[in-house]
């Protein structure tokens, strides 16, 4: 579905991707593990057009996303939940919903009532200014408002961080919903332990670079992986 074949990423003269390559198959979850700065959040961004590799190739389905916009990328079905939510402070929960399906023709109302049966809270907050929200309501917010746009694919950018713990089990348990209604999910994620608990298929990424790959669980009883991200 989604292929990333040999990507380099510069900033300036820095190069932060290396020869990265991936596959993220039809009704996956996906997971992106590594240190900060390793390269993961570049990754995404370079999928979804904000930034452009200098070498390599990025594939969906037929379509070559290296040669396109992000609208373009967007209006396929490849929408991205961004890292700190950046959700529209000044504007109302429903109006930021409304702008998440801003590039849809269709009627959006089974969607609507999809999201609030997802996060209940924001049904009724629907009136209330997302810059007035708690960090998990924005969180919500930020997934409901991709899910919107009827995501072929959703990008999750650090989902969990600076939650409290049952939150986080809360957007972990949402996030298997909505892969269960049939979004592929690519997950870029610091809690390795529970990202890869869900993941059907989980890469490593150190400096740069993609160093391991396997299922979640392979993943989860290596040790090398024990050792530098779940703390064994």
């Amino acid at each position: 579905m989604l292929k990333i074949e040999g990507i380099d990423v510069y900033y300036g003269v820095i190069r932060a991707l290396k020869e990265v390559s991936l596959t993220v198959n039809d009704g996956e979850i996906v997971t992106l593990i590594g240190a900060n700065g390793a390269g993961k959040t570049t990754t995404l961004k370079t999928i979804s057009g904000l930034i452009r590799p200098r070498k390599g190739k990025i594939t969906f389905n037929d379509y070559d996303l290296t040669k396109m916009a992000p609208h373009e990328i967007a209006s396929l079905g490849i929408l991205q939940v961004p890292e700190g939510r950046r959700v529209f402070g000044n504007l109302t929960v429903m109006e930021n919903l409304l702008m998440g399906a801003y590039l849809r023709k269709d009627d959006i109302s089974k969607d609507l009532e999809w999201v609030f049966s997802l996060f209940p809270r924001l049904k009724e907050r629907q009136k209330q200014k997302a810059g007035t929200l708690s960090g998990g309501e924005q969180q919500m917010l930020a997934i409901a408002r991709a899910l919107m746009g009827k995501p072929s694919v959703m990008l999750l950018d650090e989902p969990s961080l600076g939650l409290a713990p049952l939150l986080v089990l809360n957007i972990f348990e949402t996030i298997q919903e909505i892969n269960k209604q049939g979004v592929t999910i690519l997950l870029v994620e610091q809690n390795a332990y529970m990202a890869l608990q869900i993941a059907h298929k989980a890469y490593v990424i150190e400096t740069g670079r993609v160093v391991m790959e396997g299922t979640g669980k392979e993943l989860l009883n290596n040790e090398a992986v024990k050792k530098a991200y779940l703390g064994g």
